[in-house]
Formats: C-alpha cells, structure tokens, sequence
C-alpha cells in the first residue's frame, strides 16, 4: 500500500523549479528541455524558421496543413506578435475540437457500434463525440469537463432545456460503453465493467477491473471500491442500443424539444 500511494497519478500536484534559463527568449518549458539535453550533452538544433513553424503549429493543434495565404501572411508579417496571434487564430478555428477533441475520445473508447457480437449501430452516439469536441472548442474547464461526463444527468437543476441536454448528452461518457455478447441484457456485468474500467483508467490513471474478484496488487483499489462503484452502476439505467435476439432499442433519453 505505501507503494501504491506513490503511483503517478496520486501524487499532489507541485510546481518544480525551474532550471536556468539558456535562452534569451526561451520559457520555462524550454529552460527544462534544455536541461536534459545538456545532460545528455547535446545542443539544441538551430530555431526554426517561419514556414517551418507554421507548419509545425497549424499540424499541431489543427491535424491540417496551413494554407499557403496563411504561410505567406507569417513571413510578410514582421511583428514580434505574429506568432502568438497565429496561435490564438488556430486556438479559435474549430478544427482545434476536433483535432484535440479525438485524442479524448480515444481514451473513452468512443465508437459507433455498441461492440457486441452484430456490433450493432448506436444512432445517438454522434451527440457525445460533438459534445467532446464543442468542449474543447469552448476551452470548458477540466474539472466542469470530467464531472459533466459523469454526472451531468444529475446536475440540470436551475437550467434550461438546451443546458439540461447539454448535460445529459455529456453523459454519452457511460451510455457508449461496450455491450457484449450475443444478448447484452445477459451480459450486463461486463458493460458496467467497461463503464468502471473506463473510468479508472481515464480519470485516475489506475487499473480498476482487477479488483472485480480481488483487492488489486499494486493500484490502491479494493474489491469493496469495486463494487461500490458497481452498486451506482447497477442502480443506472444505461440505454440499450438493441442485440440480436432483441433488436428494438430501448431506454433512450428523451431531450427537449426547444
């Protein structure tokens, strides 16, 4: 157990201090990577030129190429702010959502097909994946970003219609999770697994599933904190994207209208 409070994803978060500055126009992160390469006993490569870094950039937070009228406004712009009005721009496109917004929904496992045996379509799953990327675009909060996909259903009191299925759709977090098998409502043990090993890993950065049949070895998990977290799961009412055996689709989320 002392091991196991040292893991990464439990440590307080602290500010390092920061290694003296090499660079005249350098920041704190590149005082720390010119450290370690020091330590290495490397130099740094020359700086970039403009439409190298352009390129650099817009691939960066974009996932696109930057178009050739904006490669040429950077080079005819000789401020010392052209950079950084370049990164806001980008910041502002909404290709940042959906580039930045993707890395997230790998993580959460996102698709759309429920995964079991005829991996059946889930037609409401987009709602999530935009909900993901609209947040990314509106810079939401990290905090107001994990408890929204959590419990967001729970938390539409005093807003209105459009903001309570804003919530609800945050929600698409559980709701997407794997269904398995050849009839899912036989199988339900292991989509609320998914939901709690999902949840863990993205979250906390711990491996949760283990405790499903012991106190785990190494993460600071129990098989009392597994099935805590299982109890709320088998108490919520997930909607059902339909199986072979029974393909009609069931316990979907009624949003408002308008």
């Amino acid at each position: 157990r002392a091991e196991a409070s040292q893991l990464w994803s439990l440590r307080p978060v602290v500010r390092p201090v920061v290694p003296a500055m090499t660079r005249p126009s350098g920041n704190a992160i590149d005082a720390f990577l010119d450290a370690r390469i020091a330590s290495a006993g490397l130099t740094p490569a020359p700086g970039a030129d403009r439409r190298t870094l352009i390129r650099r950039l817009t691939f960066d937070l974009t996932g696109l190429p930057p178009t050739f009228e904006a490669v040429a406004e950077l080079e005819s712009d000789g401020s010392p702010a052209a950079f950084e009005k370049l990164v806001d721009r980008l910041l502002a496109s909404p290709r940042y959502g959906e580039r930045w917004g993707r890395r997230w929904l790998d993580l959460v496992r996102y698709a759309d097909t429920a995964g079991e045996n005829s991996d059946r379509p889930l037609p409401h799953a987009w709602k999530y994946r935009n909900w993901v990327i609209d947040a990314f675009n509106a810079d939401l909060p990290y905090d107001a970003f994990v408890r929204l996909q959590i419990a967001g259903d729970l938390m539409t009191d005093g807003r209105t219609p459009d903001e309570a299925d804003d919530r609800i759709v945050a929600t698409g977090f559980l709701a997407i999770a794997r269904r398995f098998g050849h009839d899912i409502d036989k199988d339900v043990h292991l989509t609320r697994e998914d939901v709690i090993d999902t949840t863990g890993k993205t979250f906390l950065g711990l491996t949760i599933a283990c405790a499903r049949c012991h106190d785990h070895k190494f993460d600071p998990i129990t098989a009392e904190d597994y099935y805590a977290l299982y109890g709320i799961l088998a108490g919520t009412r997930l909607p059902f994207p339909g199986c072979e055996p029974t393909p009609a689709p069931r316990d979907l989320v009624l949003l408002a209208t308008g």
